[in-house]
Order: structure tokens, then C-alpha cells, then sequence
């Protein structure tokens, strides 16, 4: 009404006089609406609109605030009047609601009957609430595999632990389960049932109808075989790298215990050759004693052993010891659960190696002849000399033992790089399988859409010139900066000295004392409510079941309860007070419903977003594109997965790496390992933070090894990452490097 006032010019009370639901407002509503080109919609256009629905939204698994919007929008490009909030929103909730449970229909109808038995004895048995096999027994794990095993996360990294996922693997693959295709069910909805079926609980699961109980535990049991597989190879990986290390430390541990190191080698040297030039006759106590002492001589034994060849081959032996005495046990089980294969002809000694390991698993021969097994590519060379023995007539042989572990170890580092993958996982499928489905046809065009040449000689003249022109910036910097110092020994060769902190500007002093006067006690939670109540990010969290029961005001007030109890790592029973109506049971079926990885992106996009739509410029200045990120270490028990020892940092721990806006506000954040690379999580999380601000980032070296030059060498263009957003432009050197320097570093600088 003030619109119309304002267009025909008289005072809106005027307009308080017309009959707004007679037969004249009725005649110029359908008039307007004529002359706009809209009509209303006939019972064609449903169902050309529901066709739509089926086709275009519902295999997205978008949320209702989408699909409304989504719908307005087709409306509005067919020339349809909306039918009104309530009947749309009937219209959507009733089709998606056929859409699930045509989908898990489908995927009840092509489970057998065996398999379905198989399920229902997998529902139905006991839950003692127990991992471990019976009787410490864990060569063979053949217990029973309930429901509640296979939702179960793994422990820490040991061989029961890997023996324990291979049970349920091999559970989940008794039930010979059909395969799920991205064209039966979406992958989001499958997705979906998979989180549904995970919070329910078994008794909830058992009295749903057939085709729900079916479809809900074979997509679950589908999806967590995938990701099974890749727990096992990421357990396989990491006690790789255990035993090695601990092989390692161990003997490290050993031989310096009385370990010194000699100074002055090359005199050392001199004055025994001069004393046994000069008394060739003399024995050695009485020619050479008096010149070297025998102390000194026997630290130099000890201090080649420990540097030398000599160490290496300790370190194999003790490494031996423990893979043969006790992790030997998981390599017949793994061969047999997972199947490796390659793409590249390189890495396809690696494959025949496991192959020939597989065929002789039941063999006890402790030796292969030298020409039956692939060693270029699986042993390294300097294992060469402990791999390969001779036996009594000089004739070469292959330590089986020795063997096995180098394959294991060439294994490891393949599949880092997926130049290994396995069949039946996820995040080491066929790397082929990352690509688009139409990349062979289209293939110029996404070149085009990267901004990258097709021809391969090009694009690594581009990176060549970029790293020649960083480095060259890095060469001519480093002497003219006085907060720079390389030293000539130690660990850390380049040497970074702290920026002086700046002092705060008197007028955030003022802002801070007057804030602090008109709110003096304003809590946590009050603010995070009243971010909420203006910002309404609460609207991104929707259950993972098929409806709500629970009303949204009464909903929003226990997610605020439950996402401040896991923000501020309070835990739920600590923010509930006699004030809150609220129960703990309340707020963990909140979490479990509502609390997903999802939910929190959106949510946490809504809120930068709003932060960046209410800044004034005349105070915060233009968005740019610069932004900085870094990670920080977090303490983590070893029951987590994701808990590493930090080479730098120390101590056993996870990383939490950010993404922070020039002007301070966090726009991404994502949890990641101790050893993984930050260039992944740094270029992740500018391409994924979701957020209206779009930002650029140039990497002289993608490569985690070359970060520490690339964060010397990184332009100080707009577009560059500061470690620090008091560093000024025009030094763009960080505080810190990420990673501890080595010789080889410095070498390429």
C-alpha cells in the first residue's frame, strides 16, 4: 500500500477506503497480471512443475528454503502466478517426500533375498557394546559383526585395530549388497540415507516399513564400505610409517647412549697415517696409542656406525624383528580384503609384487630367486645390499622377509600420490574418476575455464619462469633484509626475527572503554543468540530424517544450546542451567540430527556474508581479495585417527588451518593433519569457503616441500597471502616459516 501511495501520489491513508476483495480490486488484479504476461496456473502446469521438480531439484537433495526460491524463480521464467507459500510448500514437502521413498524403494527392490535375511540378522544381533575379539584373540577376528559395530569409528593405529576393520568389512561384504550407481540414487541422497540410518537407533530402524528398513541399512552398509577401505589404507599407511620410526628411534636411542662425536677427523687421520709411516714395524698399541688414544678411536667406530651404512643396516634388523614377529600377521588379510591397481606402467612392479605376494601367502619358503620378482621400482637402492643375499654357491637370492617390507614401503609412498589406487574406496578411487565424465570431448574447454594451455611444454614453462622470477626475488631480498639472517650450522638455517607489535590506535581504546561501559556483562551466549535472531544462520541446520516434529522456535533455542556447548568445548550437560527448559537427551538428539559438516559451512558463510553486508566503508575501506592463512596446533588423545606427532611443535595433535580476511573475519576452517600439506588445505579452502567474496591466490610453488620458498617468494601483489596482516607489502616475508628449513632448501635458494 505505501508502494502504490507513493505512485499514484496521495496519502497512503487513502487507500484504506478501497475494497480490496471486491469485484473492481479483482477485474485490475487480472488486468495486471495480463498485461505482465502472467496467468495462473492450470492443472498442466503442476504437473509439467512437478516433472520439473523430479528432474531438475530433488536429485540435488536441496533444503525447502532452496527449492522454494528455486521455484519462484521457474514460475516467474514460465509466466506462472505463485500458487501462495502454503500451498507450494505443501506441493514441495509431498513431492520430495515421493521422491525419497521412490529411491529407497528402488533400492529395496534389488536387494535378494539372501542378502535381506543377511540384514535382518545384521539388525537384529546383540550389541555387547564391545570392539575387541573374544579372548584376545585377534589373528582370526570371526565374532559377529552387529549394526552398532559397523557405526563405530576406528581406534588407534594398531594391528588389532586394522584386524577389527577388516572384520567389518568383510561383514559388510557378506551381505553381497548391489551396487549403488549414481543413476539409481543421487549421490547426495545417498548420502543422506547413510547419515540417517547412522543416528537412528536399531530399535527405530527395525519397525520402519520393509522398503525403508532395506533401503535406509544397504545405503549405510554401501557407503561405509568405501569408507572402511580407506580407513584400512589410511591404519596400513601409518603403521608403515610406525614401525619405521620406531625402528629408527629405537636404535637411535641405543647408539647414543655413549655415542660422541669426533672433532677434527681429517687430523685424526694424519697423525695415524704419519705414526704408521713412521714405525711400520711397531705393533699397533705401541705406534699408534700413544699418537690417538684408544677412547678416541673407538668413537670413531661408534660414530661411523651410527651415520653410516652401518646404521642403516641396524635399523632394518630391528625393523625385521617387529614386522616379522607381529605385523606380519595383517599382510595375508589385506591382500585378500584389497585389490591395487595402478594406471601408469611406471608403478607396475609395485602391482606384480603384490601379486606374487598374494600367490605365495600360504608358501613358508624364506627366499625368492632373483629373476621371479620385480626390484627395479619396489626395492630403494640403498636397501639393495640387505634385500639380496647369496646363498652357498654365490648365487643371488631375495630375503623374503626384507622383501616384503620394501613392497610395503614402495606401496606406502604410491598411494600417497593415488599412482596407486584400490578398488571399493574414496578418497583413493581412480584419480581417472576426479575428472569430469565429458573431460575427453570437452577437454580444451575446461583448459580454457582453468586459464592453463592444453600443451604441456607450455605450462611448465609458465611454472619454470614463475619459480626462476620468485626465487630471483628471494636471491636479491634476502642480504637487504636486516630481519632476515641465514646461519652457516643448526637445524633451522634461516632465521626470522618477530615484528614489533604496533600499538593500538587511541581510537579503539575509546571504542573498547565505551562498549565495555553500555554492556559491561554481556555474555557469550547472548551474543551468539543475537546474531542468530538477526542473521537467522540457525535456518541451515535441518534434521537428517524426513520431517521435523519439533517447532522451529523451540528447535532454534536448543541448537543455539548445543553448537555453543561444542563451540566453546563446554559440552552440552555444562550450558544447561534450571533456567533452560531443556534436557540433555533434547540436545544430543539435536546434535545427531541436526549438528552436521554441511549445516556449518552454510551456517558459518550466512554469517560472513552478513558481516560483510553491514560494513561501512568509511571505516573498513573496499572488500579486497587478499586474505591470510595458517594453521595452529590443537592437542588430540591417540584415539583419534587424525592425531599425529608434530615434528616441529611436538607433542601428539591435530591442525586446524584458517582462512582469515584482511579484516580479521574467518571465512573457512578446516581440520587436517600434522604432516599433510598446507599448500591442499591453503588452496581447499579458497575455493570452497562459500562465501559472496571471491579470492585469488598465486603460488610460485605448488608443492608442500617448496612452501617455505614460496612464502619468501610470493609477489606482493593483490592477490598474495601475508602471513601476517600487520606485514607491511612491501616485505612480504612471513613471521614464521612453515616448515623447518633443510640444506637442500637452501641449496635450491
Amino acid at each position: 500500500m505505501r508502494h502504490l501511495a507513493e505512485q499514484l501520489a496521495i496519502p497512503i491513508k487513502a487507500l484504506d477506503s478501497f475494497d480490496w476483495q471486491g469485484r473492481t480490486a479483482k477485474r485490475q488484479r487480472t488486468e495486471i497480471l495480463s498485461w505482465l504476461g502472467i496467468r495462473r496456473m492450470a492443472a498442466a502446469d503442476w504437473d509439467a512443475l512437478a516433472l520439473w521438480l523430479r528432474a531438475e531439484l530433488l536429485p540435488g537433495d536441496h533444503s525447502l528454503e532452496q527449492l522454494t526460491e528455486r521455484t519462484d524463480d521457474w514460475l516467474r521464467s514460465q509466466g506462472l502466478e505463485s500458487p501462495g507459500t502454503h500451498r507450494l510448500d505443501r506441493l514441495l514437502r509431498a513431492e520430495a517426500h515421493a521422491y525419497e521413498s521412490r529411491l529407497l524403494t528402488d533400492i529395496a527392490d534389488h536387494i535378494s533375498d539372501t542378502s535381506r535375511t543377511a540384514l535382518d540378522r545384521l539388525l537384529g544381533a546383540a550389541d555387547d557394546g564391545v570392539d575387541e575379539p573374544e579372548n584376545g584373540d585377534t589373528s582370526a577376528p570371526e565374532r559377529e559383526i552387529s549394526f552398532s559395530h559397523l557405526r563405530r569409528d576406528a581406534g588407534h593405529v594398531s594391528l588389532e585395530t586394522l584386524l577389527q576393520e577388516l572384520a567389518k568389512l568383510k561383514a559388510i561384504r557378506g551381505l553381497v549388497l548391489p551396487t549403488v550407481t549414481p543413476a539409481m540414487v543421487p549421490p547426495k541422497w545417498l548420502q543422506k540415507f547413510r547419515q540417517r540410518a547412522s543416528i537412528e537407533s536399531i530399535w527405530d530402524l527395525r519397525r520402519h516399513p520393509t522398503h525403508i528398513r532395506y533401503g535406509l541399512a544397504a545405503s549405510f552398509c554401501f557407503q561405509r564400505q568405501h569408507e572402511i577401505v580407506d580407513g584400512l589404507i589410511d591404519l596400513l599407511m601409518r603403521i608403515i610409517h610406525k614401525i619405521d620410526n620406531k625402528a629408527e628411534k629405537k636404535v637411535e636411542e641405543q647408539l647414543l647412549e655413549d655415542f660422541r662425536r669426533v672433532r677434527g677427523k681429517t687430523g685424526v687421520l694424519f697423525r695415524l697415517a704419519e705414526a704408521a709411516v713412521d714405525h711400520p714395524d711397531d705393533s699397533v698399541k705401541q705406534a699408534l696409542y700413544p699418537v690417538v688414544g684408544l677412547q678416541t678411536l673407538k668413537d670413531l667406530v661408534k660414530e661411523h656406525k651410527a651415520t653410516g651404512p652401518a646404521f642403516r643396516r641396524v635399523v632394518h634388523t630391528v625393523l625385521r624383528a617387529s614386522y616379522s614377529n607381529h605385523y606380519r600377521r595383517m599382510l595375508p588379510h589385506l591382500l585378500d580384503a584389497l585389490e591395487f591397481r595402478s594406471n601408469n606402467e611406471a608403478h607396475r612392479p609395485v602391482i606384480d609384487a603384490l601379486n606374487l605376494l598374494r600367490q605365495h601367502r600360504d608358501s613358508r619358503q624364506q627366499y625368492f630367486a632373483i629373476d621371479e620378482v620385480p626390484v627395479k621400482g619396489v626395492i630403494r637402492d640403498k636397501w639393495l645390499e640387505i634385500v639380496i643375499d647369496e646363498d652357498k654357491d654365490g648365487k643371488e637370492r631375495i630375503n623374503r622377509i626384507n622383501y616384503e617390507i620394501c613392497v610395503l614401503q614402495s606401496l606406502r609412498e604410491r598411494l600417497q600420490c593415488k599412482e596407486i589406487w584400490v578398488v571399493g574406496a574414496e578418497r583413493y578411487r581412480n584419480p581417472d574418476d576426479d575428472l569430469p565424465a565429458d573431460f575427453g570431448e570437452r577437454r580444451e574447454a575446461y583448459y580454457e575455464a582453468l586459464g592453463h594451455p592444453a600443451d604441456v611444454e607450455l605450462f611448465m614453462a609458465s611454472i619454470r619462469q614463475t619459480m626462476i622470477e620468485a626465487l630471483t626475488a628471494l636471491n636479491q631480498g634476502l642480504p637487504k633484509n636486516s630481519r632476515v639472517t641465514l646461519r652457516p650450522t643448526g637445524k633451522n638455517r634461516i632465521c626470522l626475527t618477530p615484528l614489533d607489535a604496533q600499538p593500538d590506535p587511541p581510537n579503539l581504546q575509546r571504542v573498547k572503554a565505551e562498549i565495555f561501559k553500555r554492556w559491561a556483562s554481556t555474555g557469550l551466549l547472548d551474543v551468539f543468540k543475537e546474531a542468530d535472531l538477526r542473521i537467522g544462520f540457525s535456518k541451515a541446520f535441518h534434521s537428517a530424517s524426513t520431517r521435523e516434529v519439533v517447532d522451529r522456535a523451540t528447535l532454534q533455542r536448543r541448537l543455539l544450546l548445543c553448537l555453543y556447548g561444542l563451540g566453546t568445548n563446554t559440552g552440552l550437560k555444562r550450558v544447561l542451567t534450571d533456567e533452560h527448559a531443556t534436557t540433555y537427551k533434547e540436545l544430543r538428539y539435536v546434535r545427531e540430527r541436526f549438528v552436521r559438516k554441511d549445516a556449518l559451512r552454510d551456517a558459518i558463510a550466512r554469517v560472513v556474508n552478513a558481516t560483510f553486508a553491514v560494513r561501512q566503508t568509511a571505516i573498513w575501506g573496499n572488500g579486497g581479495t587478499t586474505c591470510a592463512s595458517d594453521s595452529k596446533k590443537f592437542g588430540a588423545w591417540d584415539q583419534n585417527l587424525m592425531t599425529e606427532w608434530h615434528i616441529r611443535y611436538g607433542g601428539r595433535g591435530v591442525m586446524i588451518y584458517w582462512h582469515v580476511e584482511h579484516k580479521s573475519v574467518c571465512i573457512y576452517s578446516q581440520l587436517k593433519r600434522c604432516s599433510s600439506s598446507e599448500v591442499a588445505a591453503m588452496i581447499e579452502g579458497v575455493l570452497r569457503h562459500e562465501s559472496d567474496r571471491r579470492y585469488r591466490i598465486t603460488i610460485p610453488i605448488a608443492t608442500a616441500r617448496a612452501k617455505l620458498v614460496s612464502r619468501f617468494a610470493i609477489c606482493s601483489a593483490s592477490s598474495c597471502f601475508h602471513a601476517s596482516r600487520r606485514l607491511p607489502r612491501k616485505n612480504c616475508i612471513s613471521r614464521r616459516p612453515a616448515v623447518a628449513p633443510t640444506t637442500r632448501i637452501l641449496n635450491r635458494c
